[in-house]
């Protein structure tokens, strides 16, 4: 069996990237080695974590496809729960992420919105099912 244990997103420079997610999503860092190469947040049960491009090109020997801003985001996103997801919407782009889609109510009832970060990939925040 295995277990969900977390996730890395592939980015230009770790100690921006650790930085940007604390002013715009309030989340502090767990651990940053000192390379700059690879950090991790305090995210609750699963981990989300940073790693630089040049790594993932060493552990990745056919190569990847870097995320960028000039580009589509790729087809996966990164979600965050909040009860307050406009002002969440609000924080994140003032700390400079890009806005794709403004908080919307869902059929079901679920407030999301989407930004993209400074490396180009997707954020989604959401409320919680339950707290509609």
């Amino acid at each position: 069996m295995v277990q969900f244990a977390y996730t890395i997103l592939y980015v230009k420079d770790v100690p921006q990237a650790v930085a940007f997610y604390h002013k715009a999503f309030g989340l502090q860092a767990r651990f940053v080695h000192e390379s700059g190469q690879y950090a991790e947040l305090e995210t609750g049960d699963t981990t989300l974590a940073f790693a630089t491009n040049d790594l993932a090109k060493s552990n990745l020997p056919q190569g990847f496809v870097e995320n960028s801003l000039s580009q589509p985001p790729a087809g996966i996103e990164v979600g965050f729960v909040t009860a307050d997801v406009p002002s969440a919407f609000a924080q994140a782009v003032e700390a400079g992420a890009v806005a794709v889609a403004e908080p919307k109510v869902k059929p079901w009832g679920q407030t999301v919105a989407y930004v993209r970060d400074l490396d180009g990939i997707l954020v989604e925040l959401c409320s919680s099912i339950g707290l509609e």
